[in-house]
């Protein structure tokens, strides 16, 4: 197995001229139209023609940051208001994935969950129905290892190739172009895709040559970044309980033992009172059960990623899993009745 890093040079990316909410549902007309009057998959090999399928926060910034640095994207997405955000930056969409499929020989897949991976690869309007042999799917989404590989093989049956790629940095890096990439795949497969990744990332965490070994990667940093955030919202409440000013334990824990980037990061959400979802409690309630049950798959334990998952689960089941990931801190209020700060809008409502 091969376990290599790498950092994408600002340099290069600077100065480097590139030669280049709900499923997925079946829209109007077949995959056969498409196939009929398909331009050639593969271009010349050195000029990607890249999709982005998903424009949620993550995707839309990856393709806007793609556009920026001269790759060629066509955008794909089921909320014809994320299509028309990333045309208002240039970009342009398809109205499905096969017939995104017709225009790309590369495709990320930035979608939320296993359930729209398979719709966007397998389904009816799905990307297999046009892409040429050869082409290659980057699948960015956080899914259990073992579903992972078994798409990797099932797109292998028919020609194409997988980089099991899953993503993290949050939607400001997404735009910026510097993410953090935990790929793993054939070397063809990481051959194809050396422009995407540049134009993406900041760091591509090279970590085997076959689908799988990506996704376990990507779960052991949702587990602790579940852990955190949810140990982030425990602490701030108990200092509240304890009358302690919220942004003093702020301002005093990101600068002791006990910080962590999430604490850093997600607290500032809790001092304003905003729960803006940049990552939504719904996401953890999804990556933590895909812990527990890979957990189980394995005969392994994980009491501490179970704990926070319970907590998760009870913001969203007390209606706040559509708000940031920060709002777990909102079931301490409901249980103990401490006051959280409220947003500046708020004020004399």
């Amino acid at each position: 197995m091969i376990a290599l890093t790498y950092r994408i040079r600002p340099a290069l990316k600077r100065h480097r001229k590139l030669r280049s909410s709900s499923g997925w549902s079946g829209q109007n007309g077949s995959a056969n139209r498409y196939i009929a009057n398909r331009r050639a998959a593969v271009s010349d090999g050195t000029t990607p023609r890249v999709g982005v399928i998903g424009l949620g926060a993550m995707g839309l910034g990856t393709a806007t940051a793609l556009h920026e640095r001269g790759l060629t994207v066509v955008g794909c997405d089921v909320a014809e208001s994320a299509c028309r955000a990333f045309e208002a930056t240039g970009g342009r969409c398809a109205a499905t994935p096969t017939e995104l499929a017709t225009q790309c020989d590369v495709v990320l897949v930035v979608v939320v969950n296993a359930a729209q991976v398979e719709q966007v690869l397998f389904g009816e309007n799905g990307l297999v129905h046009a892409l040429a042999p050869g082409a290659l799917v980057i699948q960015c989404a956080t899914v259990a290892p073992s579903l992972a590989e078994g798409l990797g093989a099932r797109l292998a049956e028919r020609g194409l190739l997988m980089l099991d790629a899953p993503i993290s940095g949050g939607s400001a890096k997404a735009r910026a172009g510097r993410l953090s990439v935990m790929a793993s795949g054939s070397a063809e497969a990481f051959d194809k895709a050396g422009p995407v990744l540049e134009a993406m990332a900041e760091v591509v965490h090279r970590l085997g040559d076959a689908p799988g070994i990506g996704s376990s990667m990507k779960l052991v940093n949702q587990l602790l970044a579940g852990v955190h955030i949810a140990a982030a919202a425990e602490a701030v409440a108990l200092g509240i309980r304890m009358g302690l000013e919220p942004r003093r334990v702020h301002e005093v824990i990101t600068q002791s033992a006990g910080n962590s980037w999430m604490f850093e990061n997600r607290v500032p959400h809790i001092l304003e009172g905003d729960y803006t979802p940049l990552s939504a409690v719904d996401i953890f309630v999804k990556d933590l059960n895909i812990v527990h049950e890979t957990g189980r798959e394995l005969a392994m334990p994980t009491p501490i990623a179970a704990s926070a998952l319970q907590q998760f689960t009870a913001a969203k089941g007390a209606g706040f899993g559509r708000e940031d990931d920060s709002a777990v801190i909102k079931v301490y209020q409901r249980l103990s009745g401490i006051t959280l700060p409220e947003a500046a809008n708020d004020e004399g409502a």
